[in-house]
Formats: C-alpha cells, sequence, structure tokens
C-alpha cells in the first residue's frame, strides 16, 4: 500500500513538472521548430508570398551544390571553424589545468581570464581592426620600435583567406569558455588520481594522457559541440575581416537574402540548411566516435 502510495506521489510530480514545462516547450517548438520546418520548405521551393511554390523542387539545392564556388565556400567555412576550435582546446585546456595550481594573484587572474566572455564579437572584431590592420596598434608599434620602415609594409593579417584575424577573434573569445567548462570538471574530479598516478611513478606525460585527459573529455567534447557549431554559423568576423570572394557560406547566404531579386531568398535558404546539414553530420559523427570511445572504456 505504501509502495502503491510513493507510486502515485511520484507520477503526480512528474506530471506537475511537465505541466510547468508546457508553456517554455510550447515556445520552443512553435517557434524553432516552426522555423525550422518553414525553412526547408522555403529551400524545397514553397514560397507563395512570393509567387513561387514549386515544393517540392530540389533545383534551388542542385543550382548550389553544382557551383564549384559553394565548395570552395564551404572549406573556408570548415578551415575558419575546425581551426579556430583546435586552438581554442588547446589554449583552454592549458589554462584549466594552469588554474587547478596555485600561484600568485590566482584570485585576480580567476576574474581577468573571463572578460572575454563578457564582450560582444562586434566588439572583439573591432579590437582586431584596431590592432591588427596595416594601419593599427601593432604596425606602428612595430614601425616606431624599427622592426619596419613603415606601418604599410606590417604583414596582411586581416582580409585574406588565411583567415588569420576571423581565428584570432574566435580564439580570444572563445579560449575562457574552453577553460572554465574544464576547469569545472577538474574541480569536481580534484587531484587524488593525478597525485596517485605520481605516487606510483608516473610521469607528468603518462598523468595527463592516462589519467587527466580520459577525466576533463566529458568536458572536452561538450565545449567543442558548442564553439564549432557556432563558428561554422558565424557571419559577422567572416564579412567583416574576411577576404571577400568567395566568402564562407553564412555571408553567401546573407548576400543571397539582400539580393534585389527577392526570389534568391530560396536560393540563400538552400543555403542555410546547406550548413545546418554539414554541421549537423560532423558534430553526430564527432559526437558518435565519442561514445563510442566511452563504451570501448566502460563507460556509459
Amino acid at each position: 500500500m505504501a509502495d502503491t502510495k510513493e507510486l502515485a506521489r511520484h507520477r503526480r510530480e512528474r506530471t506537475w513538472m511537465w505541466v510547468q514545462l508546457l508553456p517554455v516547450m510550447t515556445v520552443l517548438v512553435v517557434l524553432f521548430g516552426g522555423a525550422l520546418v518553414l525553412g526547408v520548405a522555403q529551400s524545397l521551393g514553397f514560397a507563395p508570398w512570393f509567387g513561387v511554390n514549386t515544393f517540392p523542387d530540389f533545383s534551388y539545392f542542385a543550382a548550389l551544390w553544382g557551383d564549384v564556388f559553394f565548395w570552395k565556400s564551404l572549406g573556408l567555412t570548415l578551415y575558419y571553424a575546425i581551426v579556430a576550435t583546435l586552438v581554442s582546446l588547446f589554449f583552454g585546456i592549458l589554462l584549466a589545468l594552469a588554474m587547478v595550481r596555485t600561484f600568485p594573484s590566482k584570485t585576480l587572474y580567476k576574474y581577468l581570464y573571463k572578460l572575454p566572455l563578457m564582450i560582444p564579437y562586434t566588439v572583439g572584431i573591432a579590437l582586431a581592426v584596431i590592432m591588427l590592420g596595416n594601419g593599427g596598434m601593432l604596425s606602428r608599434l612595430m614601425a616606431f620600435t624599427g622592426f619596419i620602415d613603415d606601418p604599410s609594409q606590417f604583414p596582411q593579417i586581416l582580409k585574406t583567406h588565411m583567415g588569420w584575424g576571423i581565428i584570432a577573434v574566435y580564439v580570444w573569445k572563445q579560449t575562457p569558455f574552453v577553460a572554465l567548462t574544464i576547469y569545472a570538471v577538474l574541480l569536481g574530479v580534484g587531484r587524488e588520481t593525478e597525485e596517485a598516478a605520481a605516487i606510483l611513478g608516473a610521469n607528468k606525460r603518462q598523468i595527463f594522457f592516462q589519467v587527466t585527459l580520459p577525466q576533463i573529455l566529458p568536458g572536452i567534447i561538450s565545449s567543442t559541440l558548442i564553439i564549432f557549431a557556432f563558428n561554422i554559423g558565424a557571419f559577422e568576423a567572416p564579412f567583416i575581416l574576411g577576404g571577400g570572394f568567395p566568402d564562407t557560406l553564412p555571408v553567401v547566404a546573407w548576400r543571397y537574402f539582400n539580393d534585389a531579386d527577392y526570389t534568391l531568398q530560396l536560393q540563400g535558404m538552400a543555403t542555410v540548411v546547406s550548413i545546418a546539414l554539414v554541421a549537423g553530420v560532423i558534430l553526430y559523427s564527432y559526437l558518435a566516435l565519442y561514445r563510442r570511445y566511452e563504451r570501448r572504456i566502460g563507460r556509459n
């Protein structure tokens, strides 16, 4: 009898929880789910407000994927996203590992390294233009100190397809996020296992790869998923700091949406859906590999 009452109480609590979540879930489903369905429908030729209704029509994807510049734009998009993600992970892991150790002014530094998280990307882009441009502060400082004769001799960092300015902005913004995520994991697991491995004779390399890395891997995976998804769909930095044609796919989509021929918005929506498909395949494959690794080591 007591078990029946407990089960009924548990069901009431669970039902009440879902009732409380219903308004939020409804908004999410209607706004995001509806926008997703409408976007896919537009990319397949459904836009009666433009006088176009050829649904289902795959010609927009055929025209997009059949263009060689689409693949060049996709390559640039993936290049910026992957390189920035890897560099942010590298510096974020180093920063998190340093934060769990004791050093002078650690309390102050714990607040300073989080400052980029509070600054918008657009401000970071403006700082990149001010600091890294050929007439920027860094070029003038090098000319003043005699490393170069004139600021115009400063190496071209911005407005190139190498994307050093774009990557610098992403890394500047995302390294603290990665560090904060992994630092939280490190605080949760403690340093007892590392100290035990050291007592048993393991060197620093063995401790990191065999003890520390498996423990912080969930934080690495979660932060990677978030920053890569942002990087592959980011628009502002490639638009302002990029090298121009061919542009990244988000910039290509923006140009379609702002073309005088409003029917090209369907081509732009096909570009957006293509970005989502590419990102979804990459992130799903990445997560599947991680799940396989977890099963292999016996961690569910």
